[in-house]
């Protein structure tokens, strides 16, 4: 497993557990973080996050997220031993609303 996998899997458990734990804004909703991709450099990561519910507003979870960045880095500086936290973008993860269209057209063709 490469540097950044680990990193990677290390930012996503942490990222989960203070987004779940600490960060208390009703318009977050129910995000769930999916994956994270670290930059070869380590400089960025990109944290994908789903959000529970047909009708969530994912626009809102994700401003919500963005407006908690800085707590987050923070949290995480306090609990990975990194030399520098990656600058965080917080992207949705559509993945899921995808598999759903593909799933309703399949089933229309039958």
């Amino acid at each position: 497993m490469a540097r950044t996998d680990k990193i990677a899997s290390i930012l996503m458990r942490e990222i989960s557990v203070i987004i779940s734990q600490e960060i208390n804004d009703p318009k977050l909703g129910f995000p769930t973080v999916t994956e994270v991709d670290v930059a070869p450099d380590l400089n960025t990561a990109k944290v994908y996050v789903s959000f529970l519910g047909k009708n969530y507003k994912k626009r809102d979870g994700i401003d919500a997220l963005r407006r908690s960045k800085g707590h987050i880095k923070s949290a995480l500086a306090k609990r990975v031993s990194l030399r520098k936290i990656p600058d965080l973008t917080f992207l949705v993860d559509d993945t899921l609303d995808k598999a759903d269209r593909i799933e309703e057209i399949l089933k229309k063709e039958e």
